[in-house]
């Protein structure tokens, strides 16, 4: 099996009052995907690479723990 099916992610969450914002991070290469679900249903995503430090700015900003069900139903446009 290979060594990146091994690992755990982590999500994040936050809701604003025209979006919701969901992070996925790989905790140990420090790369993720962002995905902005829209009030229409549009679902936007990114990938991001990240540093060490994204735990606390992702705190700062106000993100929750989230959800990896939730988000992988966005993600993969099940739910919108």
């Amino acid at each position: 099996m290979a060594k990146d099916s091994n690992i755990v992610h982590r999500y994040f969450k936050k809701k604003f009052e025209h979006a919701i914002i969901m992070v996925k991070v790989n905790p140990v290469v420090f790369k993720g995907v962002e995905i902005t679900i829209l009030p229409n249903g549009t679902i936007e995503q990114r990938e991001l690479a990240f540093d060490e430090a994204i735990w606390d700015d992702l705190n700062a900003d106000g993100f929750e723990e989230g959800s990896a069900l939730e988000f992988n139903l966005y993600y993969s446009g099940l739910v919108q």
